[in-house]
């Protein structure tokens, strides 16, 4: 139990832990995804396993599978050289995206996190509006957020803190950290950030400095890199899965591949957490169902008029909540489309018994 508790698995798991499923199966927790096939451990190794058929025919979307940070009930063979995954434990926290393109579906980053370090590099890169739905996507998971502020070495002082308080316009209450890679600056403040049995993740996009950081915190090349791109100012994917990573210290890392889509599904209770004020100024709207866009006596449209509120955090405000119930609806339908379509399929089959 010690070994698990190394890991994260906390009173808050075990009291959601079924005590019968726990007395025949083991708890572990899954290391990284690879397509169909996952690693998990027990806190000693680590061991491939694959999903059980009962499970993978019961999962009724992607957000019944495991991902990465996942504590699962698992069976163990061959002296813990392989496994069979048999269910998900509850999750605390998720982190979570709608998948790139036009597919309306879930992609699972990670689970179970404490932490979300979003990167954003204070060259070309960084970008209010982007690092606003990185907010939403932590807060919509329950999970607490700080922004890490890559490359500090190739800006002045002065435009350093005006970009830490452009970010501290649109969140107060986060903690913000200015570092470099290159020269070292506040990576041992944030390794002493990092306290043991939590679980962080690094988010942000390709080239911000991600990897270069885990590699950093770790004190070796683990992980490779990949130079940044002179002429777009963009780097290239590096890292193409997610791994959980146990430091020195206890504490757990999370690396993830860049994003450059960042669309998102039912995403209210993040847009409300993170547009707080904007949130808090519709309850002095004239009507109920004001939709902040042309009503008299809508709260929202009179604080940009008086300059109150910043009309770009508004216009991406309105965008995400249209881009999420849009989102949702379509979902909504994709889900009983997939549904109807099992319905046939087992009655086909049922038929077809007979």
């Amino acid at each position: 139990m010690e070994k698990l508790e190394s890991l994260g698995y906390s009173h808050w798991f075990k009291d959601r832990v079924d005590a019968e499923k726990s007395s025949i199966h083991e708890v572990a927790r899954v290391v990284s995804v690879h397509k169909d096939s996952y690693v998990i451990t027990k806190g000693f190794g680590e061991v491939f396993a694959e999903l059980s058929g009962h499970l993978s025919y019961t999962a009724h979307s992607v957000s019944d599978l495991p991902t990465t940070g996942d504590w699962v009930y698992a069976d163990f063979y061959d002296d813990d050289t392989h496994a069979i995954i048999h269910e998900v434990i509850p999750r605390r926290t998720l982190l979570k995206r709608k998948t790139s393109g036009k597919l309306v579906d879930f992609q699972l980053i990670a689970a179970n996190i404490d932490v979300a370090f979003i990167i954003q590099s204070v060259d070309h890169n960084f970008n209010l509006r982007r690092l606003e739905r990185y907010l939403v996507m932590a807060n919509e998971g329950g999970i607490s957020p700080v922004v890490l502020l890559s490359k500090s070495d190739l800006i002045p002082q002065h435009e350093l803190n005006e970009i830490k308080k452009s970010v501290l316009s649109i969140a107060p209450q986060i903690s913000v950290i200015a570092f470099s890679n290159l020269s070292g600056e506040n990576i041992e403040d944030i390794k002493n950030s990092l306290s043991p049995g939590h679980t962080y993740c690094l988010l942000g996009s390709s080239g911000v400095g991600k990897t270069t950081l885990l590699n950093s915190i770790l004190g070796s090349d683990r992980f490779a890199t990949q130079s940044v791109s002179r002429k777009e100012n963009k780097g290239r994917h590096t890292t193409t899965s997610r791994e959980l990573i146990q430091l020195e210290n206890g504490a757990m890392l999370i690396d993830t591949p860049g994003m450059r889509e960042l669309g998102n599904i039912a995403v209210d209770a993040g847009i409300d957490d993170t547009f707080t004020e904007i949130s808090e100024l519709s309850r002095n709207c004239k009507f109920s169902n004001c939709s902040h866009t042309n009503e008299k006596g809508c709260a929202i449209l009179a604080a940009i008029s008086e300059g109150k509120l910043s009309e770009k955090r508004y216009k991406n405000y309105i965008k995400m909540k249209n881009e999420s119930a849009f989102n949702k609806m379509s979902y909504a339908e994709k889900r009983k489309k997939d549904k109807d379509f099992g319905k046939l399929i087992k009655s086909t089959l049922k038929n077809k018994n007979r």
